[in-house]
């Protein structure tokens, strides 16, 4: 914990007023905005798919807006609620100062959708004299004080006396978060960090042993129920799990995602038989599930999935290809998404089981009958191995199927989409964390013109910006999972979380590789693993498009004209 802040930058810096002055120039923003875009892609008074589709760039570009405005509300009132505790320190206060300034200050001067895609106001329909307005004196103060060099300087010469704690700067969770923080953070450096770029250069699977551990510690039941063996825990205590564990190894980090999306597909839409049957293995460990949703030709359409299963008698038997499949030789149980009503278009006729299967073996990967499939190779996200899936009379039995019930497949699956979404921001700010964590370390290390890299302006501020933005998706993050939690809806912050999160995973990666050099090309070098590992957030769990028109979507529909 920082010691309070009372030293003369402090004073100097912008009073909590002027932020939310500065705040509410930025929402008067997305208000205008959010009317332009809605009237581009209104037709006879409703919104159409075609020019929503038509209109990608400000559609998009107004979930990023949105995005961003939510980012910096919830980053101030972190620096609030620490100020009230009296934690908030030198560290806190310069992590606050220069991430409100660097988020307001591409508001008006470019927004990075991705590398190549920079959003400007005037795509929203916003001319130059509303900009203008609307960067007032609270607007230039922020990004005055927060871009000054000296604080980039100063949060990096910090960081160098970091050692020992979990995060650059407090987290703003409470003492019990923070146990269950540093109990992953013990068990990772011991038994993950040490042999995950070996696991990753030979593409080995995540040794059982590790599995075991993890499980006897509760991760795969943190947040199935106590009444069906689980922990009771809530989406925070998911959050910092997932966050320390792909902190050492994204496939780690990874591993209790599966069971996450199983356990919430039977909690929200089992029978009470399946829940009994299925959550106590679930959350135990004794049972590994793997999802099976994506097909070759479909992607992110699940309307247009093609797999089919074919009822007779008390069995129902699966015909169809399934790809990107991960962790399936291992796993016992697979959530499988079929068409069972061909008759019914799109999201109607699909259905939703609880397929059981055999363990496999790389030698034998699919023992069962009328199931076979190959390996996709891959950069990253190793340790877990990603298939396709051919099934040819493959057979699951009838009492499996969700719930119950046909036809309630995809709606079943979307009540999953908060939590996987939360999830997967939080393993994106244990790869950005694990980025900064091996940039740090070769820039003290590293020697040149016969000084330490960190020496170099340039080098510092790239590690003081990954520091920065960290902690501006994790408090995003954070906050979604308090939503979920509250039983608030929240797949509008969800959705941001993961869409922010993947491109800070991103960019921390692609600068510590960068303070590496040369070094950082070479596959010995755990950054390099790092950086493909990074690269695969911003496609699965929705795409980063995706979840654009998704988050746009929802916030053209609520915008009133």
């Amino acid at each position: 914990m920082s010691e309070t802040v009372n030293t003369l930058e402090q004073a100097d810096a912008p009073s909590k007023e002027t932020r939310a002055l500065a705040l509410k120039s930025l929402e008067a923003l997305l208000g205008i905005a959010r009317k332009n875009v809605k009237q581009r892609v209104l037709k006879d008074g409703r919104i159409a798919s075609a020019l929503m589709e038509q209109e990608q760039r400000a559609t998009h570009g107004l979930a990023w807006l949105a995005t961003y405005v939510e980012a910096l509300k919830q980053l101030n009132a972190y620096g609030e609620r620490l100020a009230t505790e009296g934690t908030f320190g030198e560290v806190e206060s310069l992590i606050l100062r220069i991430g409100f300034a660097e988020y307001t200050a591409q508001v008006f001067g470019g927004l990075p959708m991705s590398q190549g895609e920079i959003l400007r106001l005037s795509d929203l329909g916003i001319s130059r004299q509303e900009a203008n307005s609307h960067h007032t004196d609270a607007v230039e103060a922020v990004i005055a004080d927060g871009s000054q060099p000296a604080l980039r300087t100063r949060l990096a010469e910090l960081m160098q006396h970091a050692e020992g704690k979990s995060t650059i700067g407090a987290t703003g969770l409470d003492e019990t978060y923070e146990q269950i923080r540093e109990e992953m953070r013990k068990f990772a450096e011991a038994k993950v960090t040490p042999f995950a770029h070996e696991w990753h250069l030979k593409n080995e699977y995540i040794p059982l042993e590790i599995i075991s551990e993890m499980a006897e510690m509760g991760v795969f039941g943190l947040t199935i129920p106590e009444e069906f063996g689980g922990m009771g825990l809530g989406k925070e205590s998911m959050c910092v799990v997932s966050e320390e564990l792909s902190r050492a190894y994204i496939g780690v980090g990874s591993l209790g995602t599966r069971s996450e999306i199983a356990a919430e597909l039977i909690l929200g839409g089992g029978t009470e038989d399946q829940k009994a049957k299925w959550l106590p293995r679930i959350a135990s460990g004794e049972t590994l599930p793997t999802a099976v949703f994506t097909e070759p030709n479909t992607g992110s359409d699940l309307a247009s999935l093609k797999t089919r299963a074919v009822k007779e008698g008390d069995t129902w038997k699966v015909y169809g290809n399934k790809t990107w499949i991960t962790h399936p030789v291992r796993a016992d149980i697979m959530t499988l998404l079929t068409r069972t009503k061909p008759e019914e278009p799109g999201y109607k006729g699909l259905s939703m089981f609880i397929a059981e299967k055999p363990r496999g073996s790389d030698e034998e990967p699919f023992p069962a009958e009328g199931m076979s499939g190959g390996e996709i190779e891959v950069l990253g996200y190793r340790g877990m191995k990603e298939y396709e899936i051919a099934f040819d009379g493959f057979e699951v039995k009838d009492e499996n199927l969700l719930g119950q019930v046909e036809g309630q497949g995809f709606k079943q699956l979307m009540q999953t989409f908060e939590s996987a979404r939360i999830q997967t921001a939080a393993r994106a700010i244990g790869v950005a964390q694990c980025a900064l964590d091996l940039g740090l370390r070769y820039a003290q290390e590293r020697i040149q013109f016969g000084k330490s890299l960190i020496n170099f302006p340039r080098v510092s501020d790239k590690l003081a910006i990954i520091a920065c933005e960290t902690m501006i998706a994790r408090q995003l993050t954070y906050f979604s999972a308090w939503e979920k939690d509250s039983g608030r809806r929240c797949d509008l912050e969800a959705g941001m979380a993961k869409l922010l999160g993947a491109r800070v995973a991103w960019a921390a990666a692609d600068n510590a590789l960068q303070i590496h050099g040369g070094n950082g090309f070479a596959q010995e070098y755990p950054i390099s693993r790092v950086l493909c590992d990074a690269r695969i957030l911003s496609i699965f769990e929705g795409a980063a498009e995706i979840q654009a028109q998704v988050i746009a979507r929802r916030l053209l529909d609520e915008t009133e004209l």
